[in-house]
């Protein structure tokens, strides 16, 4: 076995067989999904830079790339498009988030059928927007009135989604219950030991909350969604919310495990109590209002994020850029944007940068081309691994039923 699959074949040790499964055989279809899949193997082989580290500290989403976007319903009740994944946040130096942004633009380029030219395009807009809005020094926020483009399409298609058709997509409908699909692209199902520890959990969880019959468990099955999280542990939960069978809400409860980002950053990290809570605080931080329900808790002994369920269709269609140009630049402008205004929002919470540090930075003009050349020098490093990575899968390096 080659040392790539070795290192990622021992970062995924333990995880549930069947969705693990799922996530080595997407990881062979193409670079783009193989970096989405390997957070922890990018940084490791992240090549040390003085770019890198000479600059203010920030609180990172950790996993920055185009598909970690997507809009949710807020815990205001309003819809909004944001960076929703921080499974890997830590505090770093700003560079360590966007030369991820970057490096998944130049290897996304194939998929999204962009030349050389458009992709490096893309990077300049992304540093230029990302610097611009830092150096303004205000944060904002996306929502339907302000949003463009591909995301204003995305929004205004949410707006117009009834609770009963978004439950559709989940559901079966049995009289008047509702019970979830267990259709092996969206969930698996559970077995009874798994069902009675989130139904208890559940019930332990809503005797606490103003009211519990909201949460009261109607079904339960595990939870199949993005790359890099699949096979950690994870529920999806359709409640009663606010009455059967349309005023039903879905949860999603997801293991947390710590940050791969953490171990390979030269700055001293807090003590959290829990990795649900690192994840849960600094996204509470970095967005301008959180996910509906969005809290750490305990589950079997083991932390976890519970918040309301955040389905991938609801996320930018990158493809239906249709050879327009600046429909993609708008959405990596706005990326790059929400970006900036995260680690404003945040500066100053427990040894991150003040606003004055990170607008000073933002008006800085040398770091932007190196910038863009290391993740050039990270682009290489993921078809390298890849093809290396493919080679071990074709050799059933990743076969886990020759394993069990």
């Amino acid at each position: 076995m080659s040392d790539i699959a070795k290192i990622i074949a021992s970062f995924n040790a333990g995880r549930d067989p069947e969705r693990l499964a799922m996530k080595y055989r997407a990881m062979r279809g193409s670079p783009f999904v193989f970096l989405r899949g390997t957070c922890h193997l990018f940084y490791e082989r992240l090549p040390r830079a003085k770019v890198l580290d000479d600059a203010p500290p920030v609180w990172i989403c950790g996993d920055m790339h185009f598909e970690n976007f997507g809009s949710y319903k807020a815990d205001n009740r309003l819809i909004y498009f944001d960076n929703n994944d921080f499974d890997e946040a830590c505090l770093a130096p700003a560079p360590y988030e966007l030369v991820r942004l970057l490096t998944s633009v130049l290897v996304a380029a194939s998929d999204l059928k962009l030349s050389r030219a458009q992709a490096l395009a893309l990077c300049h807009t992304a540093i230029d927007a990302y610097g611009a809005a830092l150096a303004f020094g205000k944060s904002r926020w996306i929502e339907a009135e302000t949003a463009v483009g591909m995301v204003r399409d995305l929004l205004d298609a949410l707006a117009s989604r009834t609770r009963a058709a978004y439950l559709d997509r989940r559901t079966v409908l049995k009289g008047k219950t509702r019970v979830l699909k267990v259709d092996g692209k969206k969930a698996l199902p559970v077995s009874d030991e798994q069902r009675a520890a989130v139904t208890q959990f559940m019930q332990q969880f809503a005797a606490a909350e103003p009211n519990p019959e909201f949460y009261r468990t109607l079904d339960v099955a595990r939870r199949i969604a993005g790359t890099g999280s699949l096979g950690v542990d994870r529920y999806v939960i359709l409640i009663e919310g606010k009455g059967s069978p349309d005023g039903n809400y879905l949860i999603d409860l997801k293991e947390a495990l710590p940050s791969s980002v953490s171990p390979h950053v030269r700055v001293a990290q807090p003590k959290w109590q829990t990795d649900a809570q690192r994840v849960v605080e600094v996204q509470r931080r970095n967005q301008a209002v959180s996910q509906a329900f969005l809290r750490a808790v305990d589950f079997n002994g083991r932390s976890y994020v519970l918040r309301s369920l955040q389905p991938s269709e609801d996320r930018v269609a990158l493809a239906d850029w249709d050879g327009k140009l600046p429909r993609l630049e708008e959405v990596i402008n706005s990326m790059a944007e929400l970006s900036a205004w995260a680690h404003l929002r945040s500066g100053g919470r427990q040894k991150s940068a003040i606003a004055d540090d990170l607008i000073a930075f933002g008006n800085r003009r040398d770091w932007q081309l190196p910038l863009i050349d290391l993740a050039t020098q990270c682009e290489k490093q993921v078809a390298e691994d890849w093809k290396a990575y493919c080679d071990a899968y074709d050799r059933g390096a990743f076969d886990l039923t020759q394993k069990a």
